[in-house]
């Protein structure tokens, strides 16, 4: 069901593993390596987990429940709150009312935690365990640190995944990679988020995975980024190797398959 062509040694020296996750209730596709700037369609949106578990919530509320209603909902709750978002993000106000919808049905606090991110990458990533990739997770999306993420950070963050430039990409993913959010990202860090990832896949991966992928995945991604072989990677270093390695842009489709 799942398909991790970038995990064996030798093929590409990517970023992180091409990890196709889906939708449990949807048969497979397989997407090519290739990365690409996504299209501004539901389909490209659809491909997002997070996003798929706002609009199933969306969508369970049924036919009766009308965009008109909600932006009077919206209106009351955030009089300004939908223009501005519209203004910071790529996503159009019909997509903003959708996903606030969403939101506010599976978070009423207003407010996502780590448990809620735990549950949702269980659920879509059944055969592994996911449980250390949502923590490396939320915390890029937490960036006060302070335990929960607000709707407009959750929809700023989704913006720039799914639909913002390379470079706005990059920097969001060396946040991600950077877990002590130091301005560094060590072996240790890389290999922390990798092994995570390796875990989340679970056996069902083609081709299946070796113990040691994680770690020759590190190696291969260190060799080319860390350019004064200091042990450590830059925001420069990342962004520059990222812009010129083809094959490092190939497998940023990372994002919109795991995130």
């Amino acid at each position: 069901c799942y398909n991790m062509r970038e995990m064996t040694p030798g093929l590409d020296g990517g970023l992180l593993p091409d990890a196709n996750g889906m939708d449990p209730n949807q048969g497979g596709q397989t997407e090519g390596s290739k990365w690409q700037k996504p299209r501004l369609t539901r389909k490209s949106l659809m491909k997002c987990c997070l996003v798929k578990w706002i609009i199933a919530s969306t969508t369970q509320q049924g036919p009766d429940s009308c965009d008109s209603d909600l932006e009077l909902s919206m209106v009351r709750h955030q009089p300004e709150g939908l223009d501005q978002l519209q203004a910071q993000t790529q996503f159009t106000r019909k997509e903003l009312q959708s996903l606030y919808r969403g939101f506010k049905n599976e978070c009423p606090s207003g407010l996502v935690d780590e448990e809620t991110f735990k549950t949702i990458y269980s659920q879509f990533f059944p055969q592994g365990d996911a449980t250390t990739y949502a923590h490396f997770l939320f915390n890029a999306f937490d960036m006060d640190r302070s335990g929960s993420i607000r709707f407009e950070d959750f929809v700023i963050g989704l913006s720039v995944l799914l639909r913002g430039s390379v470079t706005e990409k990059l920097r969001w993913a060396f946040n991600l990679y950077d877990i002590n959010k130091d301005g560094y990202v060590t072996k240790e860090e890389m290999m922390a988020i990798m092994t995570s990832i390796y875990d989340m896949m679970g056996r069902y991966t083609l081709p299946s995975v070796r113990d040691d992928s994680p770690f020759e995945h590190v190696e291969r991604f260190f060799q080319k980024m860390d350019r004064n072989r200091d042990g450590v990677v830059t925001i420069d270093e990342f962004i520059e190797t990222c812009q010129k390695d083809e094959n490092i842009m190939a497998s940023m489709q990372l994002f919109e398959n795991v995130i």
